[in-house]
């Protein structure tokens, strides 16, 4: 990720910035069966349908990275998030699925 946020980061560009930033939240927007499959540790759940009423619980003050299965919800919720003002927020591209390809290939997959 470089000095201006990006709207998309690869799971490469996260995983590196999960290593060296502590503060990045990483915000999945999947259902709980969803996350009962796979999920990333320490990450912030809050289903797509809950994101307007639960926003509040999501820090204005630190980079967010969204995601959920193949990318299109986190999107949909990186476009929310940016419309209500916050600046460090993107999306995931490919979502979980692409974090176990190209990141953790030991992690289940659906």
């Amino acid at each position: 990720m470089d000095d201006q946020f990006p709207i998309e980061v690869r799971p490469q560009a996260l995983a590196e910035r999960l290593r060296s930033d502590p503060t990045v939240v990483v915000l999945d927007v999947r259902e709980p069966w969803e996350r009962d499959v796979c999920s990333l540790r320490g990450s912030l759940n809050i289903p797509l349908g809950e994101l307007s009423a639960r926003s509040g619980e999501i820090p204005e003050d630190r980079p967010v990275v969204v995601l959920c299965h193949h990318g299109m919800r986190s999107m949909q919720a990186t476009m929310f998030l940016r419309s209500r003002g916050w600046e460090t927020v993107a999306n995931l591209a490919g979502g979980i699925d692409a974090w176990a390809r190209e990141v953790e290939p030991t992690m289940a997959v659906y």
